[in-house]
C-alpha cells in the first residue's frame, strides 16, 4: 500500500556496516523517508515487502538465500528499486534511463543523492513494470559461473497456512507430497499447501538437493536420518525432523543402495 505521507523504504544489505551506513546517509540526506524494514538477506527482503509494502527497496545485487535482482523481479511493480552494487558504473550505465536506479559501492553521497533526487520524482507514480531493456541489463549482472549460463533453480515458495501466506525457503522443506488438488510442503515446524503440482517442481528444484522417491512424494535429501524396511520389504525413509515415514517406490531405490 503506498503511503499517503512519509515514503516508506527497505533496506537489503548482507554486510552490516555498509547497511548502517546506508541507512545513516539516508536519513541525513531524506529525513522524511521512513526506514520500516532492514534485511541481511534477499529472503528476509521478500518477507519485509510482503508485511510493510514499502515505497522503496534498497538492494544489494549479492546476498544469500536471494540475489537482490531475484528479489526485484519477484517483487515487480509494487517498490521502486535502487541496486545497491560494487559493479562498475559502465556495466548498470543501462539503468540510468529504466524504472530501476543504483547506487555504487563504496556509497558516495553525492551518488546516493542523485538516486534520492530519482526517486522523489518517480514517487508520484507507481513503480513501472522492468522494460525489456532493463530485463536483459539485470540478466548481465547475473552470477554466471565460467563454464556457462547459470541454472536459475527455485529458492522459495509461497505457501498457504491456513489463511496465512508464507514465503518459505526451499533449505526448510523436509518433503513436497501431492495431496489432491495441491502440494504438501512439509517442515520442521509443521505443513503449508501450494497449488504448484509435483511434476513442474521436479523442472524447478535442484535434483542434487531434492530428490523423487515416489511418484508423489519429492524429499530434501539432506532431510534423510536412515533408510529402513518394512515388514513386507519396501523401502522407507526415517526423516531427522519429523516421525512419519516416506515410502520409497521400487523404481527410485536405486538412489538409496549406497547409503
Amino acid at each position: 500500500m503506498r503511503s499517503l505521507s512519509a515514503p516508506t523504504a527497505v533496506v537489503a544489505e548482507d554486510e552490516e556496516t555498509l547497511r548502517h551506513e546506508l541507512v545513516e546517509k539516508l536519513g541525513e540526506l531524506w529525513p522524511e523517508l521512513a526506514i520500516v524494514g532492514e534485511a541481511a538477506d534477499g529472503v528476509q527482503a521478500l518477507r519485509m515487502v510482503d508485511v510493510h509494502q514499502p515505497d522503496v527497496l534498497f538492494l544489494d545485487i549479492q546476498m544469500p538465500g536471494a540475489t537482490g535482482i531475484e528479489v526485484a523481479r519477484q517483487v515487480g511493480a509494487r517498490s521502486h528499486v535502487v541496486f545497491v552494487t560494487a559493479y562498475d558504473q559502465y556495466a548498470v550505465a543501462a539503468f540510468d534511463h529504466g524504472a530501476v536506479d543504483y547506487v555504487l559501492k563504496p556509497l558516495s553521497a553525492a551518488r546516493l543523492f542523485t538516486a534520492i533526487g530519482r526517486l522523489r520524482q518517480r514517487l508520484s507514480a507507481p513503480p513501472a513494470e522492468y522494460a525489456q531493456d532493463v530485463h536483459e541489463a539485470l540478466d548481465q549482472l547475473s552470477p554466471r559461473p565460467s563454464g556457462g549460463p547459470a541454472r536459475a533453480y527455485l529458492r522459495w515458495i509461497n505457501a498457504s497456512v491456513g489463511q496465512t501466506l508464507r514465503l518459505i525457503t526451499v533449505d526448510e522443506v523436509l518433503y513436497f507430497q501431492s495431496d489432491n488438488k495441491y502440494t504438501r510442503v512439509a517442515t520442521r515446524e509443521g505443513e503449508a499447501l501450494i497449488r504448484k503440482p509435483l511434476k513442474e517442481l521436479v523442472e524447478e528444484l535442484d535434483p542434487n538437493q531434492f530428490w523423487q522417491i515416489h511418484r508423489s512424494t519429492l524429499v530434501n535429501a539432506s532431510a534423510v536420518e536412515a533408510v529402513t524396511r518394512d515388514f513386507r520389504g519396501r523401502m522407507q525413509l526415517k526423516l531427522k525432523a519429523r516421525g512419519e515415514a516416506l515410502l520409497v517406490a521400487e523404481s527410485y531405490t536405486h538412489l538409496f543402495r549406497q547409503m
